[in-house]
């Protein structure tokens, strides 16, 4: 090829890369969402010492420690760092891990899943896409679930809503009203 085309197949390639690169379907980032920001002593003072450790440094509670490992109440659990909808009771399951597990996020775009290679070895660790909080991990072994995946999410980093708390909180906001 003769000095005076390259600039041209380079102009042509840089071109085609641009319009491909636009039709590529969008994958959801921390930086869709105004990410929820604070001072380490902010965080430690809203979640207290054991929340914090797991949420903001990458802790893990205990197994069978959690109240929500055990509870089949209908609702939705939510980060407790932001408040976020994490997760659907209708998804969890009985994994015997000793954590909540579940076969899938409400919606793919509020948790962030990233490669974690701490402690020797290789997993996938799953994070709040608004506050960037530390869940838990997700693993392949979900078996027998829609999905194949355990979400295993350390309980101490969520919020539970029953239904029930909304069905009776709609009732009486209704029975107020003539």
């Amino acid at each position: 090829m003769g000095f005076w085309m390259r600039p041209l197949t380079i102009c042509l390639f840089l071109s085609c890369a641009a319009v491909s690169c636009q039709s590529l379907p969008h994958t959801p980032t921390m930086t869709d969402t105004p990410p929820v920001t604070k001072t380490d002593a902010e965080w430690l003072e809203q979640l207290g010492p054991d929340a914090y450790r797991v949420l903001r440094q990458k802790g893990t509670e205990r197994p069978y420690s959690s109240e929500f490992e055990t509870l089949w109440e209908d609702g939705i659990y939510r980060c407790k760092g932001c408040g976020s909808e994490l997760f659907g009771s209708e998804t969890k399951f009985d994994a015997g891990c000793g954590w909540p597990s579940f076969y899938q996020a409400i919606d793919s775009s509020r948790i962030l899943e990233k490669r974690d290679v701490s402690h020797g070895m290789i997993r996938t660790e799953v994070l709040c896409a608004k506050c960037g909080g530390h869940l838990g991990h997700v693993f392949p072994d979900g078996y027998g679930q829609p999905t194949g995946l355990r979400y295993c999410i350390n309980g101490i980093s969520l919020d539970f809503d029953s239904e029930q708390d909304s069905d009776s909180e709609s009732q009486g906001d209704s029975s107020q009203n003539p």
